[in-house]
Parts: structure tokens; C-alpha cells; sequence
């Protein structure tokens, strides 16, 4: 009998051991905006923390990871992305291993590597090991998305949880933005064929900077 209860006391035991164990290493997500009543994506619930935005990308974290977002539509000027590094970090995470999990691709890169770029210089952690990232783009409704996490469940579910909504109408910031390109290109151009004969070059690069200056100021988006 004493034997039958020492068997059944270890089988409770490790009954409850496990569902601890369960408690403690589920994961609860609560639904964030991306882009205002549009785009949503779950993240860790009651961890995860909106650091702001950096020149038109927005930046999250938590205790394991990071997600980086942005919609060229949402911003006045789509220069402004290139300014961020964004592509930058793209091109860093698909320099990493990468694996094809329930259709989709995540690539296994070190913190190091992540936290090199600038756009994530207003986070205050320390990360360091391996992480998973996955990157997302939807044409329709422009939102470009990075997730990076140390646990690839999560980063999974993350990607898998995303619900895009599109909420801005195509407009004419591309637009804008190539012909004010144009304007600053034509105008250093010319004011370089101008003085480049006849001046020493620490003039002519102080007078292309002053006029790039002028273009810019005078170029409406």
C-alpha cells in the first residue's frame, strides 16, 4: 500500500511539475496597431515596448526580441527610410542562415550584427546570441516588417498573427519625392559644370552644398 502512494505522490508530482512548467513558458500576446486602424500584429503581452519612431520607422521591444515597422505611405517622405538604415538591416538579416518554417522564411542571425544599425540606437538593451528574424512586406498596404527574436516560436507566431489592413489611398508622395530628387540632382549638376573651370574645389563644394540647401528648402513634398 505505502508503495501504491510513494507511486501515485511522484505521478502528481510530475503532473503538477509539468503544468508549471506550461504556465511559465506559455506565452500570452495582446494585438497591436502597426499602422493606425490598420495593420495588426500579436505581441508578447504585458512586455513588449513601444520605443517611438526614428525618422518614419516605428521600433518595439521586449524581453527577447524587437520588431521594426514602417509604411512609406504614412510618411511625408520616403527618402527618410533610406536615411534609417532600414534596408540596411534587411540586407543584415538575409545575410543570415535561413529556414523555411510552415511557409515562412526566417534567417538565424547574432545580436551583434542587429544592434549595429542605427535605427536602433534608441534602445536601451543589451542583447547578444542568436536571434530569429523574419521579414514581412505587403504590397497592398505598404508595410514593411522586421521581427527578431531569440525564440522562434515566437517570432513565428508574430508573423503568422500579422493582419494587414490597407488605410492609405495611393497618393503622390513617390511622386513628389522622385521630382524633388530630380530638382537637387539637376541643380548640383549644373552649379558643378559652373564652377568646377574656375573655382578652387573648396569653393565649389561649398557653393553645391549651398544651393542643395536652397533646392530642398523650395521643393514642396
Amino acid at each position: 500500500m505505502n508503495k501504491k502512494i510513494i507511486i501515485i505522490g511522484i505521478i502528481l508530482l510530475i503532473i503538477v511539475a509539468a503544468i508549471v512548467f506550461i504556465i511559465l513558458t506559455t506565452v500570452n500576446y495582446e494585438t497591436i496597431e502597426i499602422t493606425p486602424n490598420g495593420t495588426t500584429i500579436d505581441v508578447p503581452a504585458n512586455q513588449t515596448k513601444y520605443n517611438g519612431k526614428v525618422e518614419g520607422a516605428k521600433i518595439w521591444n521586449w524581453n527577447s526580441g524587437i520588431l521594426v515597422a514602417y509604411n512609406s505611405y504614412e510618411e511625408n517622405d520616403i527618402i527618410k527610410v533610406t536615411e534609417i538604415g532600414f534596408e540596411a538591416l534587411n540586407k543584415i538579416v538575409k545575410t543570415g542562415e535561413m529556414e523555411t518554417v510552415d511557409g515562412i522564411t526566417c534567417y538565424l542571425i547574432n545580436a551583434d550584427k542587429l544592434l549595429e544599425i542605427h535605427i536602433f540606437d534608441i534602445i536601451k538593451v543589451n542583447y547578444n546570441g542568436k536571434f530569429y528574424c523574419i521579414p514581412l512586406y505587403n504590397e497592398t498596404t505598404h508595410d514593411s516588417i522586421i521581427i527578431c527574436c531569440k525564440d522562434k516560436d515566437i517570432a513565428l507566431h508574430m508573423a503568422k498573427s500579422v493582419k494587414y489592413k490597407k488605410v492609405y489611398s495611393e497618393n503622390n508622395n513617390v511622386n513628389n519625392t522622385i521630382s524633388k530628387v530630380k530638382n537637387v540632382t539637376e541643380g548640383l549638376e549644373s552649379e558643378a559644370k559652373k564652377y568646377a573651370n574656375n573655382t578652387e574645389l573648396n569653393d565649389v563644394k561649398s557653393t553645391i552644398e549651398d544651393k542643395a540647401g536652397d533646392i530642398l528648402s523650395k521643393s514642396p513634398i
